[in-house]
């Protein structure tokens, strides 16, 4: 995935400056990373270095005097140095991210918001892609991370595995394990997970005849997205016309499909993915059935191909990115900082595209 904003997993970069130095943008390359210190603002604000000290250490002062710091820091293009906010702060600024799945679609994304979100609130995210297969290779990672000084960890899990994993490890700072949220409680709505909005825009169609393509079970999200088109036939007085599982990929969809005895096809697939989507609808092309027009197919996740999909998909999009942020917020909240509690559940969109159409007719 894109590693924008993303600081490397091993130790300080080369050059760290000096605590009790900031940093100075400059015209000239030569003097890119010149080092102001506090007389040199002092000077430029036309206040004492004392009020300058006090300052960056967050204590009250009059609000002029505030205000004159505040621009000389902008005419001056600070940049605060993580060293020597450290030591005033008694806090490194430093956050280990955890991750498994990184080369997937939705985990990149949700990296690249926690890492912007990190970044907006001064810290720095160190991420780390762990091979669980490799249990010592888990265990040197995890070694590693935490020698340095950080003032939190966020693990993210995907599945239940994972998940107990990173419970029995002692962190010892704040720690956040990011999961989805089981959506396993009595009266929970069938549109969370946005497999309900397929359900009710295909049933606006006229389909009865639902088939799901569950993903792996030992995923919450693939239980949640299972329960709520279950609980969305229901609410429309249906029964499922037929259940398989995949995991995740197109050649599972595929496989799923081309399984299906002739008398078993439905007219409308919802898939736990576009990749299994994807996956179905080259299987119902090689059985020589149209979509939509025999079978309407959808799909979850929006991937930046579900439009250039033959036909483009109908899906579900979720804001992964603002997941990746709710859940750094979390553990910042955990940290000490003043913020709110989000979901790492976000509102999911409808997209209607051309893979969706009315339920085939008996003539047809």
């Amino acid at each position: 995935m894109p590693n924008t904003g993303v600081a490397p997993s091993g130790g300080l970069p080369k050059g760290e400056p000096m605590p009790g130095t900031v940093d100075v943008d400059r015209p000239d390359p030569s003097q890119a990373r010149r080092r102001a210190t506090i007389y040199e603002i002092a000077r430029a604000a036309d206040v004492s270095h004392q009020s300058v000290s006090r300052y960056m250490r967050g204590l009250e002062m009059r609000g002029s005097t505030k205000t004159k710091i505040e621009k000389a820091l902008e005419t001056l293009s600070y940049r605060p140095n993580l060293s020597a906010r450290a030591l005033i702060t008694g806090r490194s600024h430093r956050i280990g991210a955890l991750t498994h799945e990184v080369n997937q679609y939705g985990p990149s994304l949700v990296i690249q918001g926690a890492t912007t979100a990190a970044r907006q609130a001064g810290y720095l995210l160190d991420v780390i892609a762990l091979d669980l297969g490799d249990r010592d290779e888990v265990d040197a990672a995890l070694n590693q991370l935490l020698q340095y000084d950080l003032d939190g960890i966020l693990a993210f899990a995907s599945t239940d595995d994972v998940k107990a994993a990173f419970e029995q490890i002692d962190f010892g700072v704040p720690a956040l394990i990011a999961a989805e949220e089981e959506d396993d409680q009595p009266g929970a709505s069938f549109e969370r997970p946005g497999v309900g909005q397929l359900v009710s825009h295909l049933v606006d169609l006229g389909h009865k005849r639902f088939l799901h393509i569950a993903g792996p079970l030992a995923y919450s999200s693939a239980r949640n997205r299972l329960r709520a088109f279950e609980t969305a036939l229901a609410h429309f007085g249906l029964q499922p016309a037929g259940l398989t599982y995949g995991d995740w990929s197109a050649r599972s969809g595929c496989e799923a499909i081309m399984a299906l005895a002739s008398d078993a096809i439905p007219t409308a697939i919802v898939a736990g993915n576009d990749q299994m989507a994807l996956g179905a609808m080259h299987a119902l092309t090689e059985r020589g059935l149209a979509i939509p027009h025999d079978v309407s197919v959808t799909g979850v996740d929006d991937t930046p191909e579900a439009p250039y999909f033959t036909p483009a998909l109908t899906t579900i999009r979720h804001d992964f990115r603002e997941q990746g942020k709710n859940a750094l917020l979390s553990l910042l909240n955990e940290i000490g900082e003043d913020v709110d509690h989000p979901s790492f559940l976000t509102t999911p969109t409808l997209v209607v595209r051309d893979s969706t159409g009315p339920v085939p007719s008996p003539e047809t």
